[in-house]
């Protein structure tokens, strides 16, 4: 990995710009270069192998970039493709995973909520952390229908967007959950939302993207850079605005250092 080359992430859309923003916070003195594959956005109800192939086209455009590390910042693609991406490619992959270990070491009902998209939930990746962490825990799922499409329209503070994330996560209140797990990179910009249905229930909502960055942070090592000649550029293979627009919510982040660009990728 060379010190003056890029940071690179991606995701099925405009969600993993709060792993971006997490990042940025840890490495400001890293360039990035983001991609939000908006064009195929969902991910959540395609199948692996198209995912994998969704994945492998990104990828490939980072490298092409000079990027000396890739962010999956997408729970889906993680499920589905890294294990498949860090065989295939010999650059230094992070991906997510649901954070179902910090909810159940801090559950205090022994009852958490994990709200994800359907191939986050078919992963093994959820398997095997369910399996290894919540054993003595309740595991309830929900599949947050509807709510990635809110966050790539830029609709997060709407009666709408109330009316479909209460749809989502009442369930999981009924059950009595104290924490839940946010299991997609686009969830963390409906946290407002899901406060105000939860209300007074007194449920701990947990956003794995601080643990992407400190995971980030650490495998770079020697690798971070240590100057102030850095950029941010975003690409995207949708509309540029809803990725602008989102950008736009992340505040006191130097905007002289954005850069907006279309791709046909």
């Amino acid at each position: 990995m060379a010190n003056n080359s890029s940071i690179g992430i991606f995701d099925s859309g405009v969600g993993g710009i709060s792993v971006w923003k997490e990042i940025v916070a840890l490495l400001p003195n890293e360039s990035i270069i983001y991609y939000a594959d908006s064009k195929n956005c969902p991910y959540g109800p395609k199948t692996d192998g198209e995912i994998i192939e969704l994945s492998r086209k990104v990828v490939d455009f980072l490298i092409s970039k000079d990027c000396k590390i890739i962010v999956v910042a997408c729970n889906t693609a993680t499920a589905a493709a890294i294990s498949t991406l860090r065989k295939e490619y010999k650059i230094p992959f992070v991906g997510l995973e649901p954070a179902v270990k910090p909810a159940a070491l801090n559950s205090k009902t022994n009852k958490i909520g994990i709200l994800a998209t359907e191939g986050t939930l078919r992963g093994n990746h959820f398997k095997r952390t369910s399996e290894t962490y919540a054993k003595n825990t309740e595991v309830n799922v929900q599949v947050g229908y509807g709510l990635v499409e809110l966050v790539e329209n830029n609709d997060i503070n709407s009666e709408n967007t109330l009316k479909v994330v209460e749809k989502c996560i009442k369930p999981l209140i009924d059950k009595n959950i104290d924490q839940l797990v946010l299991g997609c990179t686009h969830y963390p910009f409906l946290c407002d939302a899901i406060k105000e249905v939860s209300g007074s229930h007194n449920i701990n909502i947990i956003n794995p993207a601080p643990a992407v960055a400190s995971r980030t942070f650490d495998l770079l090592k020697k690798n971070r850079k240590n100057d102030k000649n850095i950029f941010y550029h975003f690409y995207s293979s949708g509309n540029i605005n809803q990725l602008k627009n989102t950008v736009k919510l992340i505040k006191n982040i130097d905007t002289n250092k954005y850069k907006f660009i279309s791709s046909r990728n």
